[in-house]
């Protein structure tokens, strides 16, 4: 065990968190596969929670050591190499949680501000329970049942098909009306009833016993055998979809209920909703009738109803914004506020966290919370209504603290009548803490920001770690020390403060009377090998360059989808400064038509599309880019593509039902003859294949006059027929 586990959070030097985050790293990631991938944890989920918590309190100290492999960035486990893998046709994403009624308001003030509009309960939701089992995706070809997978790391799972046959509860054919291609998504649990008899009779005959539903349901889903895991009793509650080829309806609850004509169990607590306080009463309503559930359930689950609006959200690499947890209340405690630190991330987010009196919550001492951002301190919630009845936070304040499942510790309340008779408002400075520039608050948001970008330390020191990371230009040599090294270096000709100098370091060295390899920690032999791994690097894949620049919502996902779509970084360069999203408040303004070809990208909402523009509109970014530009080429993205194609270069849209192929195999085809796909019909779509039920695309490309044709002449088209 490492010589740091033991020191409290608050306590530890940079060089111990490293190495804590490392250990944490490790040991989570083996009980993540203990419990997801063999369903045998060895430990509580008391201990658990208290890894992850001190996974996320050292990362909230001190954010420049976040590990490309943290726990808090993970989904799942990988699959088990016992049972074939299987690619989701769409990936199956963990939720966000809540844990306050606060933090609910929060997430439906969220949806308004993220869709442009004024909160005015004419959206939607749907609140169901959170069922504890196995996600489970199973896939339907003209309405017969040909394939099951687990969520596994949740864009390959585990093909358990033989097994999930056995569930008498899951239909093995669909009506002839069900669209050609359906992916029901689901849980499967165990009932606690089943659960008991089936101890009872292990017991009855000497043999060992069950620890918990969830992981007999998970366990018997992984039995090679399917005999065995008939003999266990599994259930089903379906809950969503994965790939269609066609929607039978236009909202959460109207699927649900298409689900259930089509003979799947649905869980019976599920409403639809249109406010806040209807929302949290059923959460209280479900809270109430937990003990009696005869199924485990650890929270509720919002979602906005309309598939279009969910659509439009989009997600985050791991999360929809359109759906959280809400999860039944954790442990408290009362504590003192000794302090409040401010911490800078690497988007210059000025984040408060509270120092804490130690204080042990369900069996794990905290020393740390979170305080989200200064509104928060004021008692302002993000719509600007009163949170806490509009107490604020103040230093040598009583407070109440919760632990918030896997995620850092919050303050929830102010004992007001043990609040120090001097104890002061908070005042949240204005300036930096690190570098001194000015911190400003954007219209709408409730985060404040430096504006020293790349000459603050907090923040251009996390931009070239996460450039040089293993998922961007992976440059070996250039680790978090060396990072750092170079960036504190008193020597110009050593330093690394753009991702451009990194390229340029070789060329300033030759002339430098300090050389690199005659300082302590170097020498020849690995100054020679760092400058071929940054040369290795002029010439990189389209996917890790965009990655690599830290654009605020594009990770590795969104990174993929943009190189995919435009194949070449001029492209996207071109449509990204040209972009002009919708104007705010103008519900006709569709923004113009390289906006339109941003978000027509497949899985990129308006949020992602917004910072790719608000990137390429700071002046600084571009001089920045433009340098590293003479360095480094990023290549063009590769489609194997078919000779004298007649699509080659086209834009195509596929739309209604299509008979023979699925969606993803249609635009596979469309790519490997030369042409790009797109999800929305503008001036720049060639041409649209239409299939039966083709709507709104349709009417589209008519009033364009683009050219529509339907799936046979699609074949013909391209030789295939």
């Amino acid at each position: 065990m490492s010589t740091a586990a033991h020191i409290p959070v608050d306590e530890l030097t940079e060089e111990q968190a490293r190495e804590e985050l490392a250990r944490l790293a490790a040991e989570i990631a083996e009980h993540d596969r203990r419990y997801y991938a063999e369903d045998a944890p060895v430990i509580s989920d008391a201990e658990y929670d208290a890894l992850k918590l001190r996974n996320e309190a050292i990362e909230a100290r001190f954010p420049q050591l976040i590990r490309p492999d943290s726990p808090s960035l993970r989904v799942g486990t990988a699959p088990l190499p016992t049972f074939a893998p299987v690619t989701h046709a769409r990936p199956m994403l963990s939720l966000n949680n809540a844990f306050t009624d606060e933090d609910v308001q929060d997430f439906v003030g969220s949806v308004y501000r993220n869709l442009g509009r004024l909160p005015d309960n004419s959206i939607a939701f749907t609140a169901e329970p959170k069922i504890d089992g196995l996600s489970m995706s199973i896939r339907y070809e003209n309405g017969v049942l040909v394939r099951a997978a687990t969520r596994g790391d949740g864009t390959t799972g585990e093909n358990v098909t033989a097994n999930v046959l056995t569930i008498g509860e899951i239909p093995k054919r669909l009506p002839k009306d069900a669209p050609a291609i359906v992916e029901v998504r689901g849980e499967v649990y165990m009932a606690k009833s089943d659960f008991l008899a089936l101890n009872q009779e292990l017991a009855a005959q000497g043999k060992q016993t069950f620890v918990n539903p969830r992981n007999t349901a998970a366990g018997s889903l992984r039995q090679l055998d399917p005999r065995v895991t008939a003999s266990r009793k599994l259930r089903f509650f379906a809950y969503a979809w994965g790939e269609m080829s066609e929607m039978p309806a236009d909202t959460q609850y109207g699927l649900i209920e298409v689900l259930r004509s089509w003979g799947f169990p649905v869980n019976p607590l599920i409403t639809r909703v249109f406010t806040v306080e209807d929302l949290l009463a059923h959460y209280r309503r479900i809270g109430l009738e937990r003990p009696n559930l005869d199924y485990d359930i650890d929270g509720v689950v919002y979602k906005v109803d309309s598939i279009e609006l969910q659509e439009r959200l989009g997600s985050r690499s791991r999360s929809p914004r359109w759906a959280i947890a809400h999860k039944f209340p954790p442990e408290q405690a009362f504590t003192i506020l000794r302090g409040i630190d401010i911490q800078v991330g690497r988007t210059g987010a000025l984040t408060p966290v509270a120092r804490l009196e130690p204080i042990t919550v369900g069996g794990v001492v905290v020393t740390n919370a979170t305080l989200h951002n200064e509104d928060y301190i004021r008692g302002i919630g993000q719509n600007g209504q009163p949170i806490r009845d509009g107490r604020d936070i103040r230093v040598g304040d009583t407070v109440i603290v919760q632990r918030a499942g896997d995620v850092i510790p919050q303050i929830v309340d102010v004992v007001l009548e043990k609040r120090p008779p001097d104890a002061k408002p908070f005042e949240f400075p204005h300036t930096c803490p690190v570098c001194g520039s000015h911190a400003v608050r954007e219209e709408d948001e409730a985060v404040r920001r430096c504006t020293g970008g790349l000459i603050c330390s907090a923040q251009v020191v996390e931009r070239i770690r996460h450039f040089v990371s293993r998922n961007a230009f992976d440059i070996e040599g250039l680790g978090e020390k060396q990072v750092e090294f170079f960036f504190n270096a008193d020597d110009p000709s050593l330093w690394i403060r753009t991702p451009a100098d990194i390229f340029t370091l070789e060329r300033r060295q030759k002339t430098a009377l300090r050389k690199l390899e005659q300082i302590e920690g170097f020498g020849a032999t690995s100054v020679r090998k760092l400058y071929q791994a940054i040369n290795a690097r002029r010439e990189i894949a389209l996917s890790r360059f965009l990655f690599a620049l830290g654009i605020r919502h594009v990770g590795e996902v969104n990174a993929k989808r943009f190189a995919r779509a435009f194949r070449s970084w001029v492209k996207f360069e071109e449509v990204a400064k040209a972009a002009v999203p919708p104007a705010e408040g103008n519900r006709s303004d569709k923004g113009n038509e390289a906006w339109q070809e941003l978000i027509g990208v497949e899985g990129i909402g308006s949020i992602v599309a917004e910072s790719v523009v608000e990137f390429f509109r700071e002046p600084h970014n571009i001089e920045v880019l433009d340098a590293l530009l003479k360095e480094v080429t990023p290549l063009d993205e590769k489609v194997e593509v078919v000779a004298d194609s007649p699509v080659a270069g086209k834009t195509i849209v596929f739309t209604g039902s299509l008979e023979r192929m699925d969606r993803k195999q249609a635009k596979e085809m469309a790519e490997r003859f030369g042409a790009k796909t797109a999800e929305s019909v503008s001036t720049k779509t060639d041409l649209v294949v239409a299939g039966p039920g083709a709507g709104s695309k349709l009417t589209r490309a008519r009033e364009l006059g683009i050219e529509v044709i339907d799936e046979d002449a699609w074949f013909r088209l391209i030789g295939e027929e």
